[in-house]
């Protein structure tokens, strides 16, 4: 691994982002809208307490995890990443660029939603503010380590956006977000426990009842971020130089 060629690749990345304001708009505004629609759908404030900090997770992981795809494919079949392969760079160091870059986009995603969502919506917290950041941050870091590697099996934009229901919405299925996991067959309730989306919603549910940092709050946090690691590696394992 190179420091400076992932310093850089987070850069080029960034500079791009800075000129793509429909993308941004896409990954700060969206989750930001589906918030809003969610408090008003509802309009009840003691729903909205118990279930919008679990979506300021799942919401960001979804966006994340698209646009980091569509962004990442894009490189390929353009050439980009096939030029920057020819140079002395390492698979996982372009990897950690990207997701480094898209990290800090999803810094500033969270930082917009969790403001609106305290302030305008009324959203009443009753855990620590700070875990629910750091949580929902690396949420949004899985869904930025799983669009990474799930670019890796297709071949145009169209198929990036349609790898969404096959690696998302069965895990917001099993998830326990509308079901608790613990109620569900014996089965599902097994794959629910592999999947990382699950340790998602577990940890945001522990920071809106607990204003500690628990034992199982460290445990949900860890597996997510190895979740997210392993998707690197496997993405890096994975990633081709340009789409046949």
């Amino acid at each position: 691994m190179n420091l400076s060629i992932t310093l850089a690749t987070t850069q080029r990345i960034l500079a791009q982002l800075r000129h793509d304001h429909r993308t941004i708009g896409l990954i700060v505004g969206v989750p930001t809208l589906l918030m809003i629609l969610l408090r008003y759908v509802f309009d009840a404030p003691a729903l909205f307490d118990r279930i919008g900090p679990l979506l300021l997770g799942i919401f960001p992981f979804v966006i994340m995890f698209v646009v980091t795809s569509v962004a990442t494919l894009r490189e390929r079949t353009s050439g980009t990443l096939e030029r920057l392969m020819t140079m002395p760079t390492g698979k996982l160091d372009l990897l950690l660029g990207y997701a480094l870059a898209f990290s800090l986009v999803a810094l500033l995603q969270v930082g917009v939603v969790l403001a609106i969502s305290l302030t305008w919506l009324g959203l009443d917290l009753n855990g620590s503010l700070w875990s629910l950041v750091v949580s929902a941050l690396l949420c949004s870091v899985l869904g930025v380590a799983l669009g990474l590697f799930s670019s890796a099996f297709a071949r145009t934009e169209f198929q990036a956006v349609q790898l969404m229901p096959a690696f998302v919405l069965p895990q917001m299925l099993l998830c326990g977000l509308f079901v608790p996991r613990d109620q569900m067959v014996g089965w599902l309730e097994g794959i629910s426990n592999v999947l990382p989306l699950s340790y998602t919603v577990d940890a945001m549910k522990e920071v809106t009842v607990s204003a500690d940092v628990t034992g199982n709050l460290v445990r949900d946090m860890v597996v997510i971020a190895g979740f997210a690691l392993l998707a690197l590696v496997f993405g890096a394992a994975t990633l081709r130089r340009r789409t046949p």
